[in-house]
């Protein structure tokens, strides 16, 4: 039965290739392991040409003697952006994309029981003529072999592919059940399989002692000779399909997978074996929305780009899989588009996992090249869809380039190959323009009518050519409202609620399925886009998946977790003209209670917020005064209700002169003899706290009538390091393992303190090191850090300092299994 050895560790890396590479082992180079980037790039303010060259790596495997009656694959999981392979200075294999896997047969190439040379030559300049090269585009795209390598050692006789299509035998209605009601459902599945074997399996099917065996989970489904094998290019196909079988729904709230084994079986002897997983699931866009087993599910998602500080592409599996944990957990989402490409297999594993839809597509950013370039791009469509097409979390397939014109010709050969790939699956094609040539399954669009006082959202008809096809809304915001995390208070604010109106719009409009906003986080982009430092600051978190306010309009969808943020420090010196303004609650809460000095001013509700179509909207603050001014004792309970009406407006709107405010006004002084000289006084007492005690405004998340979050805003007396590991326990299986840490600075309330910018260093012991540089500047409050296994089991930790603060020690320990 086939096994699989990864190559991850110890190759030779030389930024500079040579021809006699091909050949003769390199004497100058360094030695790195997989994940891998040809150049570690600073935070910001860095040339994209310095990850743009050719280079090489190289390998030395000794190949056992008894692989010589095997069948060996190479297999490259991703190489950034032109690889050639060569073995012992045989050319093995050429491959013309970053973002799919490929594989080069070497069976008849190794030398076996002696040392063979790997060679791989990388192209990462941008000047390829290939997708998404061609023109500018709004993400670094980087280089290197940044992503696992590993020989796949088989008989003869083998898979070449098996693709699983679960299906359920009834349609089902969940529209009325709960999540949890939903989870416990089972229905009647089958297990249609398409499996292409070697050619070779044609001699021994006709002797009737070959037998495929496919087992769910620990549950036979069948055991069948091999027969009515059908002759393809590429080798003999066979379709099976099981017996109907009770089965549990796979759903965004109860992904429930399956593992299924499928066997080559020759006189009892497994000959080889595929393992995936599976879900079973019912998936449709329709006309009037997205449907999910039966019930509507408004898609409510991210884009996701899979850069990272300092290395670009080349993070392992646990920082894959932990940006789909954020996705899901943190910011509540329950959907992704791989923006603008086919990402890392671990990441749509653990969307797989944890019930996140996917879309993802093929690379490329507006530009279309010439013939060759297209029938890269087809090629892409081919491989990205036989490589992808088992994970039950992708529910659409990206066909077209993201935001390119009309070419009716060359996107008829990719929707052809989609649908030949996957006949299961719906095609989508990612435009910026409205009534656009419509070939694909779904009309995607990316939507920037929303500009903060206007519309939330376009209406479906005025932008898709076919009204009966289904209509997704692609990205919004992004470019229209970039926002730092050291931007002022208000910009901050403005972020967060831009996503909240789009998010309310769209929640609005039934026709529309669902919408992915621009973006998940910040990322490194060439000189033409940005903010000029290379970085684009469109995320709803900084480029180390640190929130930004926006981040709490997703997080406010959450059914596990307690969510309360408050959009303002209270400090009136960060606003023009000391007015604070309008300042917002986003809570998950059943309601909030807000205090000044431990008196209640007043308690909010889901309904008090003005977005509608939102369960959980950012609700206005309106009331800074409670009863303050009646329990004054100064003024008539008349004109403590007027007074009150009157603050709260100019707190809320500032010291302009509205309709409203000049009759309240009149009425405090002709009616109720207010005198206009006490006006500054009453606001600075009830409002202002100009030279007064020190105020302190608390807020109290209740749910079940127990307080579950509190958030206090005060005078800042006393910052802190906060720091946060993904994990301590770095494992590493087949090559290095990274933590992410996120750091906040923070006051005595846990309050982020968004303009502290002093240096943090850090410093590590043990078997660690530290990705970037060892000292930076937080940045609105926060930064991060990457820390690294060295390949050793042991104790270690981390060290984070400021000076004039506390340090943090986080504790960590490698454990190497391999």
């Amino acid at each position: 039965m086939g096994q699989r050895i990864y190559l991850d560790r110890k190759w030779k890396f030389n930024e500079v290739f040579t021809e006699d590479m091909i050949r003769i082992p390199m004497k100058d180079s360094q030695t790195v392991s997989l994940p891998h980037t040809v150049k570690e790039t600073p935070l910001s303010y860095f040339d994209e040409s310095t990850y743009q060259m050719v280079s090489c790596y190289q390998k030395i495997i000794v190949a056992p003697p008894q692989w010589e009656k095997q069948a060996i694959k190479l297999t490259f999981e991703g190489v950034g952006h032109l690889a050639d392979v060569y073995i012992n200075g045989q050319h093995v294999c050429h491959h013309e994309c970053g973002y799919t896997a490929f594989s080069c047969d070497v069976s008849k190439v190794l030398k076996y029981g002696d040392e063979n040379l790997i060679t791989v030559k990388v192209d990462s300049n941008e000047t390829l003529d290939q997708p998404p090269f061609g023109y500018v585009i709004d993400y670094m795209t980087y280089g290197g072999i940044y992503r696992d390598v590993y020989f796949e050692v088989m008989e003869k006789v083998h898979f070449k592919d098996v693709f699983l299509q679960p299906a359920l035998l009834e349609r089902i209605s969940t529209n009325k059940r709960s999540p949890k009601q939903i989870k416990m459902m089972k229905v009647q599945g089958i297990l249609k399989s398409e499996c292409l074997l070697t050619k070779n399996i044609f001699k021994l099917s006709e002797k009737e002692q070959i037998f495929v065996r496919q087992y769910l989970d620990d549950t036979l489904l069948l055991s069948q000779p091999i027969g009515n094998i059908e002759e393809v290019e590429e080798g003999y196909l066979i379709n099976i399909t099981s017996a109907p079988t009770t089965v549990k729904l796979w759903d965004v709230e109860s992904p429930h997978l399956y593992q299924v084994k499928t066997q080559i079986v020759y006189e009892d002897r497994v000959l080889d074996e595929h393992v995936g997983t599976v879900g079973f699931r019912n998936s449709e866009f329709k006309k009037t929305g997205y449907f999910l087993n039966g019930r509507r599910v408004k898609l409510r998602g991210l884009n996701r780009h899979q850069s990272f500080p300092y290395v670009g592409y080349a993070m392992p599996e646990s920082m894959q899989r932990l940006d789909a944990r954020i996705l899901k957990e943190e910011l509540a989402v329950n959907s992704v588009r791989t923006s603008h490409y086919p990402q890392s297999q671990y990441f749509i594993d653990e969307c797989d996992r944890l019930g996140i839809l996917v879309f993802t597509e093929i690379p490329g950013w507006q530009h279309i090249g010439g013939d060759k370039w297209k029938d890269i791009a087809v090629d892409t469509v081919k491989e990205m869809i036989l490589q992808y097409r088992n994970h039950p979390s992708i529910i659409l397939w990206g066909v077209r380039i993201n935001e390119s014109i009309d070419d009716d010709d060359f996107y008829k050969r990719t929707n052809e190959m989609a649908h030949i790939c996957d006949p299961t699956r719906p095609t989508g094609g990612v435009r910026a323009h409205a009534k656009s040539s419509l070939l694909e399954d779904v009309y995607t669009y990316n939507d920037f009518v929303h500009s903060g006082d206007n519309k939330g959202c376009s209406k479906k008809a005025d932008i898709t050519s076919d009204e009966d096809k289904p209509y997704l809304v692609s990205e919004y915001n992004g470019h229209m409202y970039p926002t730092k995390s050291f931007d002022d208070e208000e910009h901050r604010q403005e972020h967060a609620i831009r996503h909240a109106n789009v998010l309310d719009a769209i929640a609005g409009e039934i026709d529309i399925a669902g919408s992915f906003g621009w973006c998940m986080f910040d990322y490194n982009t060439h000189k033409d886009f940005g903010a000029g430092d290379r970085i684009c600051y469109h995320g709803v978190m900084d480029m180390f998946r640190n929130p930004k306010l926006a981040a709490a309009v997703y997080s406010a969808f959450s059914e596990t977790e307690n969510v309360l943020e408050v959009t303002s420090s209270f400090d009136i010196g960060e606003h023009p003209a000391c007015n604070r303004g309008r300042s917002y609650i986003i809570t998950n809460a059943d309601s909030v209670k807000m205090y000044k000095n431990d008196q209640l001013i007043k308690e909010y509700f889901p309904e008090d917020s003005e977005y509608k179509n939102l369960k959980h909207g950012p609700i206005l603050i309106n009331d800074y005064v409670g009863d303050a001014v009646e329990k004054d004792g100064s003024f008539t309970k008349r004109q403590a209700k007027l007074i009150k009406k009157a603050l709260n407006e100019v707190a809320v709107k500032g010291y302009k002169i509205t309709p409203s405010l000049a009759w309240l006004a009149f009425r405090l002084v002709v009616i109720h003899r207010i005198s206009p000289s006490k006006a500054v006084p009453i606001y600075n007492k009830f409002i202002g706290d100009w030279g007064g005690e020190s105020r302190e405004y608390r807020f109290e998340a209740i749910k079940n009538d127990q307080v579950v979050k509190t958030i206090t805003k005060e005078a800042a007396t006393s910052p802190r390091i906060e720091a946060k590991a993904s994990h301590t326990l770095l494992t590493e299986l087949h090559t290095y393992d990274v933590s992410h840490v996120r750091i906040k600075l923070v006051d005595q309330n846990d309050n982020q303190l968004y303009y502290f910018n002093q240096p943090i260093s850090f410093e590590v012991e043990g078997p660690l090191e530290i990705i970037g540089p060892k000292v930076v500047s937080a940045a609105g409050g926060c930064t991060g850090v990457y820390i690294k296994s060295k390949g050793k089991d042991g104790d270690g930790q981390l060290i984070i300092s400021s000076e004039g603060l506390e340090p943090v020690k986080i504790s960590m320990s490698v454990e190497c299994l391999n």
